[in-house]
């Protein structure tokens, strides 16, 4: 039914989906201070992008191959925490390594980090298709837009707040932002495991 619920209800998806991907723009935005306008859009657009798809992607598995989708759910959590920890890790080292580097000189995430930053950030939303199976496809796709249109959103803002802090941070805001992606790769795997 298109109703005020079925609008409501995709809003309230692209927040709680949207929340992952917020604290790792934050990081990126405290990693570098200086990010330029075009990269912003280019991080947000990435992850508004992702969490859309894997809830469509995880529709068209209800559709279509749920038996494989089911076998691959459970390997989920662990796939985001080997992403999230790899690339958190990184940034660690090199806040450590470069401590006395301006923070405008960094480099921040290339785009192929970003790509899996992406995949990291919004695989957990695969399983959000159980949740909108009974949706025609128009309206899942439509719901799906919300979701991105949401995450996008909320991602600039977390950039641009975390451009704020690493701009006053200095290079401790790139440990800090290391450290920001390994807890959330640490939270959706104990999400995945226990719930």
């Amino acid at each position: 039914m298109w109703n005020f619920t079925f609008f409501f209800n995709s809003i309230l998806l692209g927040v709680g989906l949207a929340m992952d991907a917020f604290s790792v723009s934050l990081a990126n935005g405290m990693n570098e201070p200086c990010m330029k306008r075009r990269k912003i859009f280019t991080i947000s657009g990435i992850f508004g992008v992702f969490q859309g798809l894997m809830p469509l992607i995880g529709w068209l598995c209800v559709h279509t191959v749920l038996q494989y989708f089911k076998a691959f759910e459970k390997f989920i959590p662990w796939i985001a925490l080997a992403l999230l920890a790899f690339i958190g890790g990184k940034m660690i080292i090199e806040g450590v390594k470069n401590s006395d580097e301006c923070p405008c000189q960094k480099a921040g995430v290339s785009f192929w980090g970003i790509l899996v930053q992406g995949v990291a950030t919004s695989i957990d939303a695969l399983s959000v298709g159980f949740t909108i199976a009974e949706y025609e496809f128009i309206m899942a796709f439509v719901s799906v837009l919300i979701i991105g249109v949401i995450t996008f959103g909320i991602c600039l803002g977390g950039i641009i707040l975390g451009k704020k802090f690493g701009t006053k941070f200095s290079n401790k805001a790139s440990i800090f932002g290391g450290v920001i992606l390994v807890l959330i790769g640490i939270e959706i795997f104990l999400k995945g495991i226990l719930g």
